[in-house]
């Protein structure tokens, strides 16, 4: 049985005062009935692993090295967020493909890092509205999985996202039938590639999740969760969520 997971992506966003919505979040739901993580920036992962006290809130960085240390400036490398707290690590989403230029292959050396370093990788994957719009989506989003995911993943160590890169922060959302057509995709090609084990790899949807639209997505076959961007900023909106994922 796969553990649905609420994952929460703070982006470039938050400082210390933040933290009070963490402290609202985890008061409020004690007991959240699903996985639930949060990637802040990484200057808040031990301040936030400590304001979390026990609860079994996950930490995650939102991108880390490919390599555990060097002469790297400003880059931070996957045994760094481990000794801050984090459990998860993001990897390859749209902004950093988009704003970095990286590639699958990069995506697939920091998943490997981020394993060598026992971090769960949340590898992201998603089409641009102009492969959407031109019929490619599977296309697109197989070649991501297959170049981006590593021979060694497992479902203990590899959660895949998508997020459809036109549906980002804009409000709009893929219908139901595009969402349950794109999973359906990914387990397929995951059972095809790995065996019994695909079939344990978690696949979290991505992409204006809110709480007016989450029970409708968490209802749909082999969505497992959530990766959330701006609605986990905000413990009733994140709350929400994590409720509705509890409830599916």
């Amino acid at each position: 049985m796969r553990r649905k997971l609420a994952a929460g992506n703070w982006k470039m966003n938050g400082v210390a005062a933040d933290l009070a919505e963490v402290k609202a979040l985890i008061a409020a739901h004690p007991e959240p009935g699903c996985e639930v993580l949060i990637c802040p920036p990484a200057t808040l992962i031990a301040q936030m692993n400590w304001a979390k006290g026990a609860h079994p809130l996950a930490l995650g960085g939102q991108d880390c090295h490919v390599k555990a240390a060097g002469a790297h400036t400003g880059d931070i490398s996957a045994p760094m967020l481990v000794d801050a707290g984090a459990s998860h690590v993001i990897v390859g989403h749209s902004e950093r493909r988009a704003d970095h230029g990286e590639t699958n292959s990069e995506v697939r050396a920091k998943a490997l890092a981020a394993q060598a370093a026992g971090l769960v990788a949340v590898i992201c994957l998603g089409e641009t509205e102009a492969e959407r719009d031109a019929g490619a989506t599977l296309a697109v989003i197989g070649a991501q999985l297959g170049a981006s995911v590593p021979e060694s993943a497992t479902g203990a160590d590899t959660v895949i996202a998508y997020e459809p890169v036109w549906a980002i922060g804009t409000g709009r959302t893929p219908t139901p039938a595009q969402i349950a057509e794109v999973h359906g995709f990914l387990r397929a090609e995951l059972v095809a590639r790995f065996g019994p084990e695909g079939a344990a790899f978690r696949l979290l949807y991505g992409g204006s999740v809110k709480p007016s639209n989450a029970a409708e997505i968490f209802a749909l076959p082999d969505v497992d969760g959530a990766l959330v961007g701006g609605a986990s900023l905000k413990a009733a909106d994140f709350g929400a969520i994590i409720a509705a994922l509890a409830a599916a």
